[in-house]
Order: C-alpha cells, then sequence, then structure tokens
C-alpha cells in the first residue's frame, strides 16, 4: 500500500518516527513535509537525531495566518496527491498541516487516517480545536490515544473506524528516554542538577499574542526564587521583544535557543516541575510522572487533570505563584492512562487490514 504521511511541527516529526518505522516494514510511505515549522532547531535536528527519513516532499509554506497557511497547504498537497495518487493519507494531531493533509485527501476522495484523534479542549477559540474536529470528522479511520478521546468522538456521533490504541508519542517517549540519558549532555551544559530546576515553555497564541497574559507569566516566573530553564519558541522571543518584557525575563530566568528532543526529553524527565501551555507536554509530563502546571483554561489531556498530576492556572499571576509551591501530585493517583509503547504497532496492524 502506498501512503502519503504528512507533517509539519517538531511533535509531529517526533509521532513519525515511531510510526514510520513500522509502516516502512510493509507499506511504501510517501513522507510531506509541509515547512510550517522551518527553524532549524524546530525541524531538521529532529530529523537526524530520530532518524526519521528525509522528506519526499518539502513544501516549503513558512508562518503567516492560519487562512494562509491552511490554504497554501491545501494546494500544494492536493497537486502532490495527485502526483502519488496514494492509497492512504496519514495526518497526526491538531496542526494546520494536519487539517489541510485531512481536506486535500477527502476533496481527492483518497482514504485518510488521523493519529491522535478525539481530543478536545472544548474551546473552539482554539485554532488547533477547530482543526481536530474538522480533521476527525473528514477521516476514514480514526486512531485514539485514550478512553476519553473515544468518548468524544462517541458524543460526536462518530462510531465507526475507531480504534483505541495507545498514545504514538508514548512510544517515543519510552524509547528515546533511554538514549536520551546516554546521549545528551544538556544538564551538564546548563549547569543543572536533577530535580533542581523547574522547565517551562510558551508558545500558544493565547499567551503570546495577548499582552496582559504575557506579562502575568513573565510577573511571576521574575518573582520565583527557583531556577527556570526557559527554551524559547521563535514567536514567543518576538513578543517578549516586542512588549519589553524580554530584558525582564532574562534576569530571572535561563533563556535557551529551542532544543532538540533528546536533550528536551532529558530536560523534562529532571525537572522538578513543568509549566507549560502546550498540550503535548501535559502528557510527556504525565508520562514522565512529573507535576505540570498548565498556563491555559483548558485541555484536551484531561486525564492528566482528572489524575490529579496537572493543573491549569491560566496566565492568572497569584494562581501559577500559589501552585509552584503547593502542587504535590501522588503517585497513588498516577495510572496507565496512555498505553505501554506499542500505539505504533497497533496502528499499522489496523492499516495493514485496509
Amino acid at each position: 500500500m502506498k501512503i502519503a504521511s504528512i507533517v509539519g511541527v517538531r511533535p509531529q516529526f517526533v509521532k513519525a518516527s515511531v510510526v514510520s518505522k513500522e509502516l516502512r516494514k510493509k507499506h511504501d510511505e510517501i513522507l510531506i513535509h509541509t515547512g510550517q515549522h522551518y527553524d532549524y532547531q524546530m525541524n531538521n535536528v529532529f530529523f537526524s537525531e530520530l532518524n526519521i527519513p528525509e522528506p519526499d516532499y518539502f513544501l516549503g509554506i513558512g508562518s503567516g495566518s492560519h487562512g494562509f497557511q491552511t490554504g497554501e497547504m491545501l494546494k500544494k498537497i492536493e497537486e502532490v496527491l495527485i502526483k502519488e495518487e496514494p492509497d492512504l493519507v496519514l495526518t497526526y494531531g491538531d496542526t494546520n498541516s494536519t487539517l489541510a493533509g485531512a481536506l486535500a485527501a477527502s476533496k481527492l476522495h483518497v482514504k485518510t487516517a488521523h493519529v491522535e484523534s478525539g481530543l478536545r479542549s472544548f474551546d473552539k477559540s482554539m485554532p488547533e480545536e477547530i482543526n481536530r474536529i474538522l480533521t476527525d470528522h473528514c477521516s476514514d479511520l480514526l486512531f485514539c490515544p485514550t478512553k476519553n478521546a473515544v468518548s468524544n468522538l462517541k458524543n460526536e456521533g462518530i462510531t465507526d473506524n475507531v480504534h483505541l490504541t495507545g498514545d504514538v508519542m508514548a512510544d517515543s517517549l519510552l524509547y528515546n528516554k533511554k538514549i536520551a540519558e546516554n546521549k545528551s549532555n544538556i544538564l551538564n551544559d546548563l549547569g543543572l542538577q536533577s530535580k533542581s530546576y523547574f522547565l517551562t515553555t510558551i508558545h500558544r497564541a493565547s499567551n503570546t499574542d495577548n499582552k496582559e497574559n504575557l506579562k502575568n507569566i513573565v510577573d511571576a516566573f521574575s518573582e520565583l526564587k527557583e531556577t527556570v530553564v526557559f527554551p524559547v519558541h521563535p514567536r514567543t522571543e518576538k513578543f517578549l521583544k516586542e512588549y519589553g518584557m524580554y530584558d525582564k525575563l532574562k534576569s530571572s530566568v535561563e533563556l535557551v535557543k529551542p532544543l532538540g528532543f533528546l536533550d528536551f526529553i532529558k530536560l523534562m524527565n529532571h525537572a522538578k516541575m513543568i509549566l507549560t501551555d502546550s498540550g503535548g507536554i501535559q502528557k510527556e509530563a504525565y508520562i514522565l510522572k512529573i507535576p505540570c502546571i498548565t498556563l491555559r483554561e483548558n485541555t484536551e489531556w484531561g486525564e492528566t487533570v482528572e489524575d490529579g498530576w496537572n493543573v491549569l492556572v491560566g496566565a492568572n499571576k497569584d494562581k501559577i505563584i500559589e501552585m509552584i509551591n503547593g502542587f504535590h501530585p501522588s503517585l497513588k493517583t498516577h495510572e496507565d492512562r496512555f498505553g505501554n509503547g506499542n500505539a505504533s504497532e497497533k496502528i499499522v496492524s489496523i492499516i495493514d487490514t485496509q
């Protein structure tokens, strides 16, 4: 079977790395990279570290408004699909690349599969939520990471070809954690001791584009006496400088460039606590048993909150500080929510039957 896999941002590279290994044992895979992330540290380094095959097509879309990005991707993905005539298009997650791939395939009547299907934050002001819903509703195969995801689809009337597979990011995280421990020198490079620092990431528009929200987060971080390590997304850095907050943050927080996957895994695994607005990192923190404070009002990974390992604080300065000082999850409430590392095998075995 000829399968076209579509990726565009770093979490998708990580997910594709484990699925592609399984796919290529039996199938002919074409890898299409939209270019949604085009910075080296957010792109090429992931391909080299994770031994992801070089993309067969690099579309070079780059940045732009949601409408522009999605429209350009839709046009260029369609051109590739018409040329290659795949039997199946495989999409990942909830980005503009995901939606464009699913739309292009469905318009051409090519069967479409969605990895990480059924996630819902129930907040349609988030572009990712719209992408998730639309992708699920035009996909033929839906691969769900959790039982909650299956329930979400059922509530929307989607029950056919829904498969509970576990989470492919858990596959990658569990596999690469051992490699990261041996290969990454990031703790030494940054002069850090295990469990002596907090790790943070901020990239969502609800925080970066909102000056008041970003100021609240910066003010909270600036008051902490703990060491905070902050790999800064290029877009976040742009807004920090534009709002005049960069120097203040730099004086109290260890700002570093975006990191490769292995370095970042090691930083997560040895962090005392993680503060983030990323959906994927909330889940990874849970899998690694690291307490997580989420700088959002909602989450698509409700399981992490239900089990008490993740707390939602939004961009509220007082809540951020309160949770940093008083959030102590219990191992008694930690469960195997995301599978045991064989989601990729399950997904490919289902594809084999199509």
